[in-house]
């Protein structure tokens, strides 16, 4: 259950989404309606990936601290540009060859290729739902198809057509000539093809509500504006969308801080108000570069969930949105451990540091207790030295670090430990290295087993890693940070790892003297 906090805090709070929060604080919109209206836009040419999660979980934050901030109601919207036309056929879909013969038609008239729904609009804003419902999102979903073709956008498309010229004063400056010479606000959605066409507007003809132009067939057509006959080119749809639905708050993409302006500028020529919001940061590769759907070189949701909990994800997601960040295997332990270590920091703060935790905005106000110490880092190494896929082999260590631990009863560390034997099978195992040793260095292993030999096995981590610390000052190395790195390359065959301290106790004192043995014997 949620510990609700005294309304000082929450109009104290540091973190990033209270900032953004208060950004709605002065919203004649959100007065007038009585709620606030967020909003996350989706593309259904593809199947929802990790930046739909991204910026739903980000935009979720933000929703939470305003309800906090303000007792006023949120709704979100996870509105999906259905009636766009099939621009391209995506790399991941079957029937490609049937799909290619409907390339121009609303995504909600291409038949679904995978063969499950009535077209492949619905096939995948069935997938999005179902992948916001299994992160448990709060959200309304909203059709661009339901929209135009209802009559729910008539009245705005009615003001698009009455304003074009303002609009095409603000849209051709950002054009290129060749695109300027043809662009209209409206696409006409061809009454004998069924295609969402681009083409040239010869009359906007403002008293009958019509626009008239070119079909496909040379043949020149008049046709409403109104009740899905036509569809607003995307910058435009996006202005008029946030005035018809009276949209307060929208995050997108670093690539987008342009549109966002031109869309803001056409959303007050039709009197309306732009949301708030921020322009987040783009996701890098292992190379450092943009990560691309159709490249396919970034990590996909599943894979993070093979090898580590929904929560590090989050995580991964509430830091630093402004900042790039590498979207790589090898960020997921660090994700996982900086979880764990704001979970238990929640514990022992104070009220105002709390609703700053990135944990208690992941868990909606209501983190979790921890259950016990062990860092995914750990258990990666304890993996290592097992060499195993068993867990109850990988228990069995962690019953004797922590005597009351349980699968049953620590149910986020069991999964960790499947997480962990994933990670360690699929990216560390075959990265296995160890060094050859000189003198000095052997002698510095023989004076850590000696030490070893004196402890009688109920020593604490903390103990045991003052020890292991103290062998490396004798040994002249240049610096710990040396000592402990020379450790993980020949005791564990990686460049770094948990403290050893920690990981000796959770391996067991003996069981390490082998490790040490092992080295001093390889060759």
């Amino acid at each position: 259950m949620e510990k609700h906090f005294d309304d000082g805090v929450y109009q104290n709070a540091k973190s990033w989404p209270f900032e953004e929060a208060r950004k709605l604080l002065s919203r004649k919109n959100i007065k007038e309606k009585g709620y606030a209206i967020f909003e996350t836009g989706y593309g259904p040419s593809g199947l929802p990936h990790i930046g739909t999660f991204g910026e739903v979980a980000r935009t979720t934050y933000v929703r939470h601290a305003f309800e906090r901030l303000t007792n006023i109601k949120t709704k979100l919207y996870a509105f999906s540009d259905d009636l766009d036309g099939l621009r391209k056929i995506p790399d991941n879909i079957p029937n490609k060859d049937m799909a290619a013969k409907y390339i121009g038609f609303p995504l909600t008239k291409v038949p679904d290729p995978f063969g499950c729904h009535d077209s492949f609009g619905r096939h995948n804003n069935e997938k999005l739902m179902e992948f916001l419902n299994s992160f448990k999102f709060e959200f309304e979903f909203q059709s661009s198809s339901e929209w135009y073709l209802s009559g729910k956008f008539n009245n705005i498309l009615l003001k698009v057509l009455d304003r074009h010229k303002e609009i095409l004063a603000v849209m051709l400056t950002s054009l290129r000539e060749e695109r300027a010479a043809t662009y209209s606000p409206f696409l006409p959605v061809s009454p004998k093809s069924g295609r969402v066409l681009q083409v040239n507007i010869d009359e906007y003809r403002v008293n009958s509500g019509t626009i008239v132009f070119r079909d496909e067939n040379g043949a020149l057509t008049e046709l409403p504006v109104t009740d899905g006959h036509c569809k607003l080119q995307w910058k435009v749809d996006w202005a008029a969308r946030w005035a018809a639905i009276g949209v307060d708050y929208e995050m997108s993409g670093k690539d987008l801080i342009d549109s966002v302006k031109l869309s803001s500028k056409i959303c007050k020529i039709l009197n309306g108000a732009p949301p708030e919001g921020f322009n987040y940061e783009l996701f890098l590769d292992e190379e450092g570069k943009k990560i691309s759907k159709s490249k396919g070189n970034g990590l996909s949701v599943d894979e993070w969930l093979r090898y580590a909990p929904q929560e590090s994800l989050a995580n991964f997601m509430f830091a630093s949105p402004r900042s790039a960040k590498r979207l790589h295997f090898d960020v997921i332990p660090k994700q996982v451990d900086d979880y764990g270590a704001h979970l238990r920091n929640f514990q022992n703060q104070e009220p105002a540091k709390q609703i700053d935790n990135p944990a208690w905005h992941i868990n909606d106000g209501n983190p979790p207790k921890p259950e016990g110490e062990i860092s995914f880092s750990l258990l990666l190494n304890l993996v290592n030295v097992c060499n195993t896929d068993r867990k109850d082999v990988l228990w069995g260590f962690i019953k004797k670090y922590m005597p009351q631990a349980m699968p049953e009863s620590m149910p986020f560390l069991d999964q960790l430990v499947l997480h962990a034997i994933n990670y360690y099978h699929d990216f560390v195992k075959s990265k296995k290295c160890y060094i050859a040793l000189i003198d000095k260095e052997k002698e510095s292993l023989r004076d850590l087993l000696s030490e070893l030999d004196k402890l009688n096995g109920g020593e604490s981590a903390e103990q045991i890693q003052y020890v292991v610390f103290e062998v490396g000052k004798r040994h002249g190395f240049a610096d710990l940070k040396s000592w402990f790195e020379f450790l993980y390359k020949n005791l564990l065959g990686q460049s770094d790892g948990p403290r050893i301290g920690s990981f000796i106790a959770l391996y067991g004192i003996d069981n390490s003297k082998e490790l040490i043995k092992n080295a001093l014997n390889r060759k």
